[in-house]
């Protein structure tokens, strides 16, 4: 995977469950050099916990830093904004998990409700048509109201290696154009 090295740190904020060895957000960790955040419990997860991780993972890699969120990590990510909108650059929102969801297994049913401001830095949230997790409407919801720049994949699951992305150097390509495009507005 070959990439323009992004002009800040870059942090990995997985999702419930963290990310293992075969998901995207591990192989992009590698080719960026990126701090991942490490949570007490990936199973049963606590936002206040999740919280202080990042902000670690945020002290670590220096700040401001570009945070690469996937699934519930999107959802930590828009708490973190609300209470700290500083510390982020910009941010890769891919495949939020609807925590409001009817059917929301009650680990994660203490992230709702899903902060609905504007986030304080420029961001591209990346979403499928068909994911279990987040219906095609509330990710098109979340980017309006996050005012997040909206990329739809079509028949991509949860966007992770059980929906057939790996390594996804397509989407670490598409990645690297964005930021390519915003470079002026990210640094300022």
């Amino acid at each position: 995977m070959s990439l323009r090295r992004p002009p800040f740190p870059v942090v990995v904020q997985p999702g419930w469950k963290n990310s293992g060895p075969e998901h995207w957000q591990s192989h992009w960790q590698a080719a960026l050099s990126a701090t991942r955040v490490e949570n007490r419990d990936w199973h049963a997860p606590q936002l206040d916990d999740w919280l202080c991780g990042l902000d670690t993972a945020l002290d670590a890699a220096g700040e401001p830093a570009l945070v690469i969120a996937h699934s519930l990590g999107c959802i930590a990510l828009a708490h973190y904004a609300r209470r700290h909108p500083h510390r982020v650059a910009a941010a890769i929102i891919v495949a939020p998990a609807d925590v409001e969801r009817a059917a929301v297994p009650p680990e994660i049913a203490g992230f709702g409700p899903i902060p609905r401001e504007a986030l304080p830095f420029p961001s591209l949230l990346i979403a499928s048509d068909d994911d279990p997790y987040c219906r095609a409407d509330c990710a098109q919801s979340l980017a309006e109201l996050w005012g997040s720049e909206l990329v739809w994949l079509q028949g991509a699951g949860h966007i992770n290696p059980d929906s057939g992305y790996g390594p996804w150097p397509d989407g670490l390509a598409r990645v690297d154009d964005w930021l390519a495009g915003r470079h002026r507005r990210i640094a300022a």
